[in-house]
């Protein structure tokens, strides 16, 4: 077996990428198959049922295993981490701090022009009365400690995936097309890789999803070839938005058609959603140039 895989390192430079990236794949779902089969048989759950909440210990189980399928795809590259933008300089974490404010402002300015007009509204909080409702305090959510829970889990997430599809794929893409070819490539695999966990509901935001690679690439770019700013922008949207979505605090109120606000409460799955992705990209150019 060794053997194989010196020889595969050799052979690394004239293998074509688009193969490269299926062997990353296929290599991270083979060892990852016989733990998550142990893991649904302990958690009894089987498809096509809803993953509720058994998806994060199998997720979990997932990223777990991605340091060392990264690290083994870097000796064979015979490159480093440092090559797909991650060090522990301290210039990645200002950036990482920088995207978490951009990432989190962005959710503001989204949420708030929508509640401004009309759009959506803020739930009932339980301690209403029939005759005094109060909506809910959206601080004492973002600060309770489910919501920075959900912040560490965020930063976890989208460091693993920043260095999956940000990092390692798309240089390994880059070795045969352009960078902007090299990131649809990626950010389609992104998109289509989040059909694992919720298909149904993700469908109507692979659009989105795919656009969100797109803009977290340009991130990267745009932080000198860093991953610190992608991975902060990314770790407070999962913040912002699955903190929303957990608690149920915002709906939509119907004024406007829902491919609006997002089909299914998922932004990304609406044109609000879209452009506040538009407009962190051109953030994100003022910030490059």
């Amino acid at each position: 077996m060794w053997n194989s895989i010196n020889n595969l390192r050799l052979m690394s430079p004239s293998i074509p990428a688009i193969v490269k990236i299926i062997l990353f794949f296929s290599t991270w779902i083979a060892v990852w198959l016989p733990v998550a089969t142990v893991l649904a048989i302990v958690l009894k759950w089987h498809p096509p049922q809803p993953l509720g909440n058994k998806k994060l210990p199998l997720l979990a189980s997932l990223y777990l295993i991605v340091p060392f399928i990264l690290w083994a795809t870097s000796w064979i590259e015979n490159t480093s981490f440092a090559n797909w933008g991650w060090d522990w300089q301290p210039a990645v974490l200002i950036s990482l701090l920088g995207g978490l404010g951009l990432g989190t402002i962005s959710l503001v300015i989204l949420f708030g022009l929508q509640l401004t007009a009309g759009w959506i509204e803020l739930k009932k909080s339980e301690n209403s009365t029939e005759t005094g409702e109060k909506n809910i305090n959206l601080w004492a959510l973002i600060i309770n400690p489910a919501s920075l829970l959900t912040l560490l889990l965020g930063l976890w997430i989208s460091a693993t995936e920043e260095l999956i599809f940000r990092g390692c794929l798309q240089t390994i893409l880059q070795q045969d097309y352009s960078i902007l070819i090299a990131s649809a490539i990626a950010s389609f695999i992104f998109a289509i890789a989040h059909l694992i966990w919720a298909a149904k509901e993700t469908l109507p935001q692979l659009p989105g999803l795919w656009l969100m690679g797109m803009v977290l690439t340009l991130a990267r770019i745009a932080d000198n070839s860093s991953l610190g700013l992608a991975i902060g922008i990314h770790a407070a949207w999962i913040w912002g938005i699955t903190t929303v979505d957990t608690e149920g605090a915002i709906k939509p109120t119907s004024k406007v058609p829902e491919w609006i606000t997002g089909i299914a409460a998922k932004p990304l799955a609406g044109a609000a959603g879209i452009l506040l992705l538009l407009a962190t990209a051109a953030v994100l150019l003022l910030i490059k140039n």
